[in-house]
């Protein structure tokens, strides 16, 4: 089957997609398309490790000045901007190499599946755990983790349906909001999440609202309209509506389970240990998710 995709955001179209067709005509052709995507991802991983490092319970950044050298904001804002243009030129370089295969897409999609809870549970650090006067709670964390993968579900269960990969807008604005928070801490330091900048709200406020908006408002109806036109046209992958909801049982079996072991549990597992949770949340549902591409 032919991999069919459509990018229809502003920012991605006008801006990103020029940046991308200059960058990739210097990718020699010998390089593996493969290659590009792992690069990206282990840089995600490596960026990963080192906020964790240096903030392993998330409270680092509550501090004023915070605990997290300047140079490591840098290098995530550095590692965050190189993650997402491999991750926009491996496809381009697989067409101009000739070398795309199923198996390329699986790889990129699947490493994608996994990176996006590893760029929100890095972003978290930016801006830090409730500690009485600023910072986000733990089970606001998960709250917003599963949000974003939930997004990111919703874009693939439509390409299940339609065979088309919408991609949603969320991305390209996600990425570019991450490198200039990263940009923006490393330049004035933690202090700025920490002082309300607008009628006593937070940055961290807005960014939620828009996180929130953006999914419930924006890319969700988008999958939903997606397919409803690929059923007035008659090109949906199959008429049954039993077949057509069924990838979403395990994905939403998974977040039931998870929304309960951390509402329930005795230990109050999410407090004491968020970043090996929320971890655990990402590759449970990055393992459920690719069962769904295959």
């Amino acid at each position: 089957s032919q991999y069919s995709a459509v990018d229809t955001n502003p920012l991605s179209v006008y801006i990103m997609q020029p940046i991308w067709n200059k960058m990739i005509k210097i990718v020699p052709l010998w390089i593996a398309p493969n290659l590009l995507t792992f690069s990206g991802f282990i840089m995600i991983l490596v960026n990963y490790f080192l906020i964790s490092f240096y903030d392993w319970d998330y409270t680092a950044s509550g501090t004023s000045p915070g605990l997290i050298p300047t140079w490591v904001w840098l290098f995530s804002a550095f590692t965050t901007f190189c993650a997402y243009a491999l991750d926009s030129i491996d496809g381009k370089h697989a067409r101009r190499t000739q070398s795309s295969t199923p198996l390329g897409e699986l790889f990129d999609h699947g490493l994608d599946s996994w990176a996006t809870s590893i760029f929100v549970l890095s972003f978290f650090s930016v801006c830090s755990r409730d500690n009485g006067k600023t910072g986000v709670s733990v089970y606001t964390m998960y709250i917003y983790l599963t949000i974003v993968l939930f997004n990111f579900m919703c874009s693939h269960w439509e390409k299940y349906n339609t065979g088309v990969l919408f991609l949603p807008w969320g991305y390209d604005i996600s990425q570019v909001v991450l490198i200039a928070a990263y940009l923006l801490t490393g330049a004035v330091g933690v202090e700025i999440w920490q002082k309300p900048f607008l009628f006593g709200y937070y940055i961290t406020d807005a960014l939620v609202i828009l996180l929130i908006g953006f999914s419930l408002f924006l890319s969700f109806p988008q999958t939903l309209y997606n397919i409803h036109r690929a059923r007035l046209k008659k090109t949906l992958k199959s008429d049954s509506l039993y077949e057509a909801l069924l990838p979403l049982v395990s994905p939403l079996l998974l977040f039931l389970l998870l929304t309960v072991w951390v509402v329930l549990s005795p230990g109050n597992i999410l407090a004491k240990q968020p970043r090996l949770f929320l971890w655990m949340v990402g590759v449970a549902f990055s393992n459920v998710i690719v069962s769904m591409f295959v």
